[in-house]
């Protein structure tokens, strides 16, 4: 399914990958700045109990997933993806009005 873009539409395309670049790299910036005071108040209150292992990993694959969305190399639901299911829909849903027809 090929799609002609206008100027302004290819713009505004470009213009929300940038915002959803942006965000990753402020999502990164957090938790790249708040991990470490994780980490010292958990060593410092018990260091017998290493629980922000639990912060690192339960924030960090969200963070993993985000950056493959941002920078399209999620290989599920991109827009290759939706194009083909778009499709897929159409042309199914036109054979079934040949069959009544």
């Amino acid at each position: 399914m090929e799609t002609n873009y206008s100027n302004t539409e290819r713009y505004y395309q470009a213009q929300k990958k940038v915002d959803e670049i942006k965000k990753f790299y402020q999502h990164l910036t957090v938790y790249v700045l708040c991990n470490p005071i994780v980490i010292a108040v958990n060593l410092m209150t018990s260091p017998g109990y290493l629980y922000f292992w639990y912060c690192l990993l339960g924030w960090g694959i969200p963070i993993v997933l985000h950056g493959l969305k941002a920078f399209d190399c999620f290989p599920f639901f991109n827009k290759e993806w939706e194009e083909q299911k778009i499709r897929e829909i159409i042309d199914k849903e036109e054979s079934k009005k040949q069959i009544w027809k």
